[in-house]
């Protein structure tokens, strides 16, 4: 792969060996086989156990429940490998172990982290994230799924939710809720709901043109019935799902850049080989200011994701900086994507290559985790004090 600022430099060789051996992964697992898939519209779910074997669920969640403890630029790193395979593998791991591990770790009791997080890591267990819903998307304070809880402690579901990845593959659904009939932010909730539960369905979401290699889905409860226990006990308010999204972003901003390196690189080579009007296209300088900007966009990525990965490891991160960088780095990824297919001329439709694939994922990648527009808003506020969003 092509460092033009030596950002290996900047890593430590623990960080450069679990890059290094994802992207091992990727290259002999992931990509003979995604281009198929993605056509097919299909997960390939024979790759989960292997990403179990190789630590990416969860991987920087501590190491006594079962993960591999890494620190957070190992994880991105993690997520920078996947990606660059495609859009859905990452999305897989991130909501494994972002949206689904990570609330039971920070919100879960005891109890809860040690009956899942070990079989999460292993993908055992599969989960997933159920936040938004088919009318509440950018606004999840007004979620209408509610959870009331019965005399004996127990909880009643129902409600739907809405563009769930990992749906229909769930053994569990990490759910969002207000309780008790409470409209208030305040009242939302956490449960753990295993998707065999009488009156849970997974529907799977049709006519998709992006992250076709997903799962992706339609979730209802009808009268779902919950133990005491299934309640995460630290969660409340709209702050906790919130928080989960924060990690899932974080993940994003890396990941993107593995999707715009795949493009690059593609279109670079591909620059070198084909020869138009006697010479290789690479020779002339439309495309070598093609080339120009997206290696630069790249580097500039990499160096915003690598600090903010520092900034996390010490504690000091906002979610504000999160939205920065999920914001750069998705929106320069969707523009390299798209100018790596107009390189590769009609070539660029075919399976065979990924510039494509990367740009109709990315084109949702722009969309989740907060639409480009609201994580705009974001830093909108954090730099003038003012709320837009009202």
């Amino acid at each position: 792969m092509l460092d033009f600022y030596d950002i290996d430099s900047a890593l430590s060789e623990e960080e450069r060996a679990v890059r290094d051996s994802v992207r091992r992964f990727v290259d002999e697992r992931v990509l003979p086989v995604i281009g198929d898939a993605y056509v097919q519209g299909r997960f390939p779910k024979e790759l989960i156990p292997e990403m179990g074997e190789l630590g990416v669920f969860g991987a920087n969640l501590p190491e006594e429940y079962g993960c591999a403890g890494l620190n957070n630029v190992q994880y991105g790193l993690i997520m920078q490998e996947l990606e660059r395979g495609d859009s859905g593998v990452r999305s897989f791991a991130s909501v494994q172990g972002a949206l689904a591990m990570y609330p039971i770790y920070a919100f879960g009791s005891e109890a809860q982290k040690r009956r899942w997080l070990p079989p999460m890591a292993k993908g055992e267990v599969i989960g997933c994230f159920g936040l938004t819903e088919p009318d509440y998307g950018s606004n999840p304070s007004g979620m209408i799924t509610m959870a009331r809880e019965q005399s004996d402690g127990s909880w009643v579901l129902n409600g739907s939710k809405m563009w769930i990845t990992n749906g229909s593959t769930a053994n569990i659904a990490i759910v969002w809720a207000k309780t008790n009939g409470d409209a208030s932010d305040r009242s939302i909730r956490g449960f753990i709901v295993p998707t065999d539960s009488a009156g849970f369905k997974a529907k799977d979401q049709k006519g998709k043109l992006s992250l076709r290699a997903s799962d992706t889905s339609e979730l209802s409860f009808q009268d779902v019935r919950l133990e005491a226990d299934a309640i995460l006990p630290g969660s409340g308010g709209l702050k906790s799902p919130l928080m989960c999204l924060t990690q899932a972003r974080y993940g994003i901003s890396w990941g993107a850049l593995g999707a715009a390196m795949a493009c690059f690189e593609e279109a670079l080579e591909y620059s070198k080989t084909r020869v138009m009007f006697d010479r290789p296209i690479g020779g002339y300088q439309i495309q070598q200011v093609r080339l120009a900007e997206m290696l630069t966009e790249i580097v500039k990525g990499q160096l915003v994701s690598l600090h903010l990965g520092r900034l996390k490891d010490a504690g000091t991160f906002t979610p504000q900086q999160v939205s920065l960088a999920k914001r750069n780095n998705v929106n320069i990824a969707t523009e390299i994507a798209r100018e790596a297919r107009r390189l590769l001329g009609a070539n660029g439709i075919l399976a065979e290559y990924g510039a494509m694939r990367h740009m109709a994922n990315l084109e949702s990648v722009y969309t989740y985790e907060g639409t480009h527009d609201v994580h705009s808003l974001i830093l909108g506020q954090a730099v003038t004090g003012l709320n837009a969003f009202k």
